[in-house]
């Protein structure tokens, strides 16, 4: 399911100081399963060497016009490749780029290529602005090159404004949604819930769980990565969480703007995926003000709304989404309160694991679930990556999907 396992990359590198952002980027890309060819430009030499892309990425890095056969090293680069990103790419290269110019190795290469090319701009304030760059990005763009960034932030010279080459992981993302393209979920829109919701007692305190969020930014990125339109919708407990690249995302805190935020996404959606902890009680009544610490408060609770028990009514109206999953949280009896849950809340498919693990569920990277699916179909999965629990249930629900579609 991973994007990038397999895939040749050629990452080209030009003369800026963000080049040892480059060198990250090839390591994430050679540890995502990516194989990597670097190409620098002869400025880039001068802030890094082709033996560090070498030793990053265990492939030869180039650098010179005339090395070797370097007379079709261009063609076998260029066409060979699965993505042509350039990051950095400086004002010089951008203009050559948009020319066509082709007096170095990279340029020929981004010439000689028949993949989808990206670059990353990288430059010092008031260059990105400038009307010859706009007009260069233009010509670029009508070619259908993709253009990640810039970004606002210092620049070397101390200077703040538009032109810091975007972050490797975000970078990283962008080249996971292009090869995704076309996958199995193309043309689906999959509505993933995530983290824990908070419910105010006062204007400083709150009842939550500790539901950190990662299974369901995994669940989010594991779709993207099948081509879905992914929107996410996002609990206070994991606000700090960064965006998988390409979703759509909707921060929330209470249970009742969950239920807000998820009835109306998930109302014209092909998939929801509620992997959020969402609170089952909260304060009947709110204090306006602190309460203060000598009082001992009596705090009265009320159940909030069911959002999959709501989903199971919309989807009786509208017909949609056309696959739900649930995930149910347990510390005993999982098979059992996981199976009533499937049953009772009209699910696709449940997933259910036992939180009093201390290897799995809540604030680890690892997860051990039971898939659930009707008709006693009960699927127990090994100790997984989050990540890979989410591929997992992913490769389900397109299997659910394509049976729905022959029905």
């Amino acid at each position: 399911m991973n994007p990038l396992q397999g895939k040749r990359i050629v990452l080209g590198v030009s003369g800026s100081i963000a080049a040892y952002k480059a060198a990250d980027l090839a390591s994430k890309l050679t540890q995502a399963g990516a194989l990597v060819d670097v190409v620098l430009s002869e400025g880039a030499e001068h802030f890094i060497t082709p033996l560090s892309f070498a030793s990053l990425t265990g492939r030869k890095a180039h650098a010179s016009l005339w090395e070797g056969d370097a007379h079709v090293l261009h063609v076998g680069l260029g066409e060979g490749a699965d993505l042509l990103v350039i990051a950095p790419c400086t004002a010089n290269t951008l203009a050559k780029l948009a020319w066509g110019q082709a007096d170095n190795l990279l340029t020929l290469t981004a010439l000689a290529a028949r993949c989808p090319v990206l670059v990353a701009p990288a430059m010092d304030g008031g260059m990105f602005e400038h009307p010859a760059t706009q007009a260069n990005l233009e010509t670029l763009r009508q070619r259908g090159v993709q253009i990640l960034g810039p970004a606002q932030g210092r620049m070397a010279s101390g200077l703040v404004g538009l032109g810091r080459m975007l972050e490797p992981a975000e970078i990283l993302g962008h080249l996971r949604l292009a090869l995704s393209r076309g996958g199995p979920l193309a043309g689906k829109h999959v509505v993933v819930s995530a983290g824990g919701t908070q419910e105010p007692l006062d204007p400083v305190r709150y009842l939550s769980n500790r539901s950190s969020g990662k299974q369901g930014f995994a669940l989010a990125q594991a779709a993207l990565d099948l081509g879905a339109r992914v929107s996410l919708v996002v609990g206070a407990t994991a606000a700090a969480l960064p965006t998988p690249t390409g979703a759509e995302r909707t921060d929330v805190e209470s249970a009742a703007q969950m239920a807000e935020a998820v009835l109306e996404l998930s109302r014209m959606a092909d998939v929801l995926i509620m992997a959020a902890a969402v609170a089952d009680f909260r304060p009947r009544q709110v204090q306006a003000h602190k309460i203060k610490k000598g009082a001992l408060p009596r705090v009265e609770l009320e159940p909030t709304q069911d959002i999959l028990l709501a989903v199971a009514e919309q989807r009786r109206q509208v017909g949609r989404p056309a696959v739900v999953v649930g995930f149910a949280a347990e510390s005993e009896k999982l098979l059992e309160n996981a199976q009533d849950k499937l049953e009772r809340k009209n699910l696709s498919m449940i997933v259910a694991n036992d939180i009093s693990a201390p290897d799995a569920g809540f604030a680890v990277d690892t997860n051990r679930v039971l898939l659930l699916l009707p008709g006693g179909v009960v699927e127990p999965l090994p100790l997984m990556t989050k990540s890979e629990v989410a591929e997992a249930v992913l490769a389900r629900v397109v299997g659910l999907l394509a049976e729905g579609a022959g029905s």
